[in-house]
């Protein structure tokens, strides 16, 4: 049962974060060089998992221990990392208001095998942030 509603609140977290773009948008352009470090939340063509979305969820539903977590409620964090232009992670960070649940979820995501395929921005690979909103109720 708590399988089930693991795996609930991770679907539903990932439609909530979904966001639309109204209209067109220009790019700028882009020069690598200029922007080697920076992060880019708005992209063409955000990152994807090797999996897809759904494979990353599964693994991270896999490796996250739930026994680690203390807690008696309904916990969220929202998880963040940076995939690099050669998809892998860096960066990752949780914050919620549980201690050990954000450990938890840091210790989960980087334990995940696997490649991701890096952002694009004007055809050009470029560092992406990615956050996963999670949500435990340990009633």
């Amino acid at each position: 049962m708590r399988k089930l509603i693991i795996v609930s609140v991770l679907l539903f977290g990932y439609y909530t974060q979904a966001q639309e773009i109204a209209g067109t948008t220009e790019l700028p352009e882009l020069d690598l060089k200029k922007h080697k470090s920076e992060i880019f939340d708005d992209v063409e063509k955000p990152a994807e998992f090797s999996e897809g979305i759904n494979g990353f969820r599964r693994k991270l539903l896999e490796k996250l221990k739930v026994k680690n977590i203390v807690s008696q409620g309904i916990e969220k964090c929202e998880l963040m990392f940076v995939i690099e232009r050669d998809g892998t992670l860096t960066g990752i960070t949780a914050n919620g208001t549980n201690e050990s649940f954000n450990n938890e979820a840091i210790r989960a995501v980087s334990k995940i095998k696997g490649k991701w395929i890096p952002a694009t921005l004007n055809g050009q690979k470029v560092r992406y942030r990615f956050r996963v909103p999670l949500t435990l109720n340990f009633n």
